[in-house]
């Protein structure tokens, strides 16, 4: 299996310059080849639009990676004399990353690639060469610029490397959250771990006012981490708003005064996602260990933060990032995760008898069920569900439906995932939403 190691560096301020030149090198020869291929294309649209026959018109240019490397090397000379300053793996992940673009496109995965700009996230990925750890396990080595000291102990991936159970395969460098790092893309041997015995399952609800609602009645607050931060981040972008910023329009430049007030703001926001991926591994770590089956709901995240209110509140609690990270702990913990279905009605179905109410208002936290008079808490019910459907009992949930649910029952005990997880007893909702989704979405 392949996995990333990332850490951030310490570079002196001629290696951040040779940083730069390395990823503006990439940004070059990205563009460059892009700017060739649609060149091609158009001209053979043209001789299209003229009636010339298929046989007559200009070839096809090759866009495989391979082909826009040798283009380059052959033009180089002419349109970037001053290529001998960087790597030559600069301009070679230039052209393969061009190459990516277009299979994707092709593909129906991505559309047209679009020339990339200075102003942009700055990378540059390196294949061969001399690249990798130090022996120190404080510096790195890249191509052309030589070793780089670390801003944290690289002894995880050392030790790996040291006994063999680990292979770099290639390192990127990166200026993300203001500042450079450095990600080695691992191959480690394929880990089979056996599955669990199944006996500890929970149900997690994630929520606003609590991160997490377990089936054990556990709550896991919400750190709020953006919350916090907020006036001091006010704050500061006020001092930023205040400075000569750059403006395209006019083509000033930005004073120094107002680069290093918006370094703080980066700075500030930067901290903040630290905090908040910090509190996310704590808690998914957590959750792998002390359970065997984990049921979660698939939420609907770009649609929730379509309203402003609660915009903020619902990026601040990185969902996506929660799923993200348990479930690649998961597997290679041999646990199983239970994605329920996004209209699975986990919060309007009641835990005790299995009966669905038509509608639950956002407002309503308590649920009370008329059927068999339960009474408990809204996202401790919705938790309990989704720990009866990871434990393979969807029967007990959905017995009976009012009319106005629009619930189903799905998917038979038993049935495989696309991740070959069970994925047993999903229920289906069409028009009325589950949990925040109802309000959030509409």
């Amino acid at each position: 299996m392949i996995r990333a190691y990332l850490f951030a560096l310490d570079p002196t301020a001629e290696q951040q310059h040779q940083f730069r030149s390395h990823c503006g090198a990439q940004r070059y020869t990205y563009n460059w080849a892009l700017a060739q291929v649609k060149a091609n294309w158009n001209q053979r649209k043209a001789e299209e639009s003229y009636g010339i026959a298929d046989a007559d018109r200009t070839p096809w240019i090759n866009t495989s990676a391979y082909s826009l490397r040798k283009a380059w090397n052959q033009a180089k000379g002419e349109v970037a004399p001053w290529w001998v300053e960087n790597s030559k793996e600069a301009y070679a992940s230039g052209c393969a990353n061009l190459s990516t673009a277009l299979g994707n496109r092709r593909d129906g995965r991505a559309r047209m690639p679009r020339f990339k700009s200075k102003h942009a996230r700055q990378s540059c990925r390196f294949t061969t060469g001399a690249f990798g750890i130090g022996r120190d396990r404080r510096h790195v080595k890249l191509p052309r610029i030589g070793e780089v000291r670390t801003h944290e102990s690289t002894r995880k991936l050392s030790r790996k490397i040291e006994t063999g159970t680990a292979r770099i395969m290639s390192a990127t460098l990166s200026h993300q959250r203001g500042r450079w790092h450095i990600s080695f893309s691992v191959e480690l041997p394929d880990t089979d771990a056996a599955p669990r015995g199944g006996q500890r399952v929970v149900g997690v609800d994630l929520g606003i006012s609590a991160l997490a609602t377990l089936s054990t009645g556990e709550n896991l607050a919400n750190p709020r981490h953006l919350d916090k931060a907020q006036q001091e981040l006010r704050r500061a972008q006020r001092v930023t708003a205040r400075r000569q910023g750059p403006d395209r329009r006019t083509g000033q430049t930005q004073s120094n005064r107002w680069r290093k007030a918006q370094a703080r703001v980066t700075r500030l926001h930067a901290r903040v996602g630290n905090q908040r991926r910090d509190s996310l591994h704590k808690i998914t770590t957590r959750l792998v260990r002390e359970f065997d089956v984990i049921g979660i709901e698939d939420l609907h995240v770009a649609g929730m933060v379509r309203n402003r209110r609660l915009a903020r509140h619902i990026t601040d609690a990185g969902w996506a990032e929660f799923r993200r990270q348990l479930s690649y702990k998961a597997d290679a913990a041999g646990v199983g995760v239970v994605v329920a279905d996004r209209w699975f009605a986990s919060s309007k179905t009641c835990s005790g008898c299995g009966t669905a109410k038509a509608k639950l208002a956002l407002s309503e936290r308590m649920y009370a069920c008329t059927a068999c008079g339960l009474v408990l808490d809204r996202d401790h019910n919705a938790a309990q569900n989704l720990a009866a459907l990871a434990g393979g009992t969807p029967g007990e949930l959905l017995r009976e439906q009012p009319a106005g649910t629009h619930v189903r029952p799905g998917s038979a005990p038993g049935s495989e995932t696309a991740t070959g997880r069970p994925r047993s007893g999903q229920g289906h909702v069409r028009k009325n939403m589950d949990h925040e989704t109802e309000l959030l979405v509409s």
